[in-house]
């Protein structure tokens, strides 16, 4: 599904992408306003707060809206970003214009450079392609080298410090209710 190959205008298709991508991470954020902020009233909190998620959340409560319109240049990283955004109840009055302004980078940058970085490794898969078997397994075994690495020096918490960790965010998700509640007012 090459978007520079739909017979279509180039502004149709960038608006198509966008509202993919507006109605994708809008679901998301409703996702997280619903059942992560539920969840973490529960004894499954543990259980929904890894340690990247809990990295997401701590990104958007200290910068807010600008964390949720950057976070559609990432792969991974931006779905937890949008959960916790919803999980942590951010107002739509800042959390819509993010959403508005993240979709429209995604949508040109998935349209245009996205699939020219594809059309390049195609071109030189034709010109050698144990060049390009090889130099694409070269970059999947640094990243996969370099995310076990990155997992290794996570510590794992004990039963008692996870305990604490889903009474912090139960409070975590309490308070940020609480400052939503006073800035509606």
């Amino acid at each position: 599904m090459n978007p520079q190959t739909w017979e279509a205008p180039k502004l149709v298709i960038y608006a198509a992408l966008f509202c993919l991508v507006f109605l994708r991470a809008g679901a998301t954020y409703a996702a997280g306003r619903g059942l992560i902020a539920g969840m973490s009233r529960t004894r499954f909190a543990t259980r929904i707060q890894s340690h990247r998620y809990r990295q997401a959340t701590e990104l958007v409560a200290r910068y807010g809206a600008p964390v949720v319109a950057v976070c559609f240049l990432t792969v991974g990283f931006q779905s937890l970003v949008l959960l916790a955004a919803g999980g942590l109840r951010m107002p739509l009055r800042r959390f819509i214009p993010a959403l508005v302004a993240g979709s429209t980078l995604w949508a040109l940058l998935y349209g245009t450079v996205g699939f020219v970085g594809f059309q390049l490794w195609l071109a030189l898969y034709d010109f050698s392609p144990p060049l390009t078997i090889s130099g694409t397994a070269a970059v999947l075994i640094t990243v996969v080298v370099l995310v076990l690495r990155g997992r290794a020096r996570v510590p794992q918490p004990d039963a008692e410090s996870a305990g604490q960790d889903a009474q912090l965010a139960s409070q975590d998700a309490q308070s940020a209710s609480q400052v939503d509640q006073r800035a509606v007012q």
